[in-house]
């Protein structure tokens, strides 16, 4: 009984946050009767209710700080998922998503992770073998997930903190072994940023091999043109650039893919371009579709549009480069080189060998804030700091001010 009424006092407290009240209204026996008002709840729009709600502010790079429109977007009421109100949800969404792909083709959303697709898309388009570009964490994991798919694979290694370069990639191909490519467009372990244009211009030589292009971390961040580049499959996440929650993929596929999908036999079902293909065309998904991520989108879209993809680009390489001045002023190195690193976060070298963990811990404790330690084996050896999605001059600013006191 104790025990309960402190959990219903916890819970009482967390009302109170937001002009809620729980009170017992009486107990018998071992029973407790209450009352909660939500009355002044409903009065209080999510959005202010969101903005209010202490957290802990994501610097990482990803998933990064969701915005509190987006919140509210995302707990919208359910509606139908093959209802006619669910079909005008997509279509609505729809153009403006074939604007960020730069893609006349449709663009699917899938309820997995970008890996769901990374994997669907091996399982799709190989039939020969497949060259895994390699570059960091993310890259490298590709080569075993093509493994484990069964698949003929290889892996076109640099070392952790290089790019992917053409005359590698060109000389991998020139062999007739290939008739895949996967890439990393943005390798957010190593804030390593490929060379794309470049890269795609190399894959145009071989017109019997696809490009898989992943900008899970650069996508709406920088301009990445799928039909004027020619990658076969652009695939991205919600929980980086796009700044949404996570559990939401979202890619677009050429035509040469979808023929080469439809000759793969053991494709699957989940991933299936040829069944994406066919629901999209009713503004439909081919499994349940994640609603509130949708919602989430479609206002995340609104944002994009609103502030003009062009001036979006251009807010992320101004904040970009106020980290990289930071990163100057304070004597550190960058882990990527000049001309190779990446628009959406800074992988910082720890030259200085600080305690990258105490400061961390530092931050969130005195700012309630955190940035990223280092990935897997760089952990600690370098730090990584994002300026992507909904970022400003001034969170930023506030950002490093707030790494200058705790490296005192």
């Amino acid at each position: 009984m104790a025990f309960a009424v402190y959990r219903l006092a916890r819970l009482g407290a967390i009302l109170a946050n937001f002009g809620g009240i729980i009170r017992i209204s009486r107990i018998r026996r071992n029973t407790i009767y209450f009352e909660i008002s939500i009355r002044l709840i409903r009065r209080t729009p999510v959005k202010h209710l969101l903005t209010n709600m202490p957290h802990t502010k994501l610097f990482i790079p990803g998933p990064v700080e969701v915005s509190a429109k987006t919140f509210a977007a995302f707990c919208k009421p359910m509606i139908g998922h093959r209802s006619n109100d669910f079909k005008k949800l997509y279509a609505e969404i729809h153009p403006k998503l074939q604007t960020l792909f730069g893609t006349q083709q449709p663009v699917f959303i899938s309820t997995s992770s970008a890996w769901g697709v990374m994997e669907g898309s091996i399982r799709n388009l190989v039939a020969k073998k497949v060259l895994n570009c390699m570059c960091g964490a993310f890259s490298d994991k590709w080569l075993d997930v093509s493994l484990r798919c069964g698949k003929q694979a290889e892996g076109l290694q640099a070392e952790w903190g290089q790019p992917i370069l053409p005359e590698a990639l060109d000389a991998k191909l020139a062999t007739g072994e290939f008739d895949t490519v996967t890439l990393i467009h943005n390798e957010t372990s190593t804030g390593v940023m490929s060379p794309l244009k470049e890269l795609c211009a190399v894959v145009q030589k071989y017109p019997g091999v696809l490009l898989i292009v992943d900008s899970v971390s650069s996508f709406s961040a920088v301009p990445i043109p799928m039909d004027e580049l020619g990658i076969d499959v652009l695939l991205t996440g919600s929980q980086k650039a796009l700044a949404l929650p996570p559990g939401m993929a979202l890619f677009s596929v050429s035509e040469r893919a979808f023929a080469r999908a439809a000759t793969i036999k053991d494709r699957g079902y989940y991933f299936d371009f040829i069944e994406f293909r066919k629901n999209q065309a009713d503004s439909m998904t081919p499994s349940t579709p994640v609603i509130s991520h949708i919602y989430a989108l479609q206002s995340k879209l609104e944002d994009i549009f609103c502030e003009g993809v062009e001036a979006r680009h251009a807010r992320h390489a101004k904040l970009n480069a106020m980290v990289h001045a930071w990163v100057v002023r304070n004597g550190f190195e960058f882990f990527a080189p000049e001309g190779y690193r990446s628009v959406s976060l800074t992988c910082v070298k720890n030259n200085k060998e600080i305690d990258v963990a105490a400061m961390n811990a530092k931050l969130k404790e005195k700012y309630n804030a955190v940035i990223d330690g280092g990935y897997g084996k760089l952990k600690g050896k370098t730090f990584r700091i994002s300026n992507m999605g909904d970022e400003t001059e001034e969170t930023i600013g506030a950002l490093l001010g707030w790494l200058d006191d705790c490296m005192k």
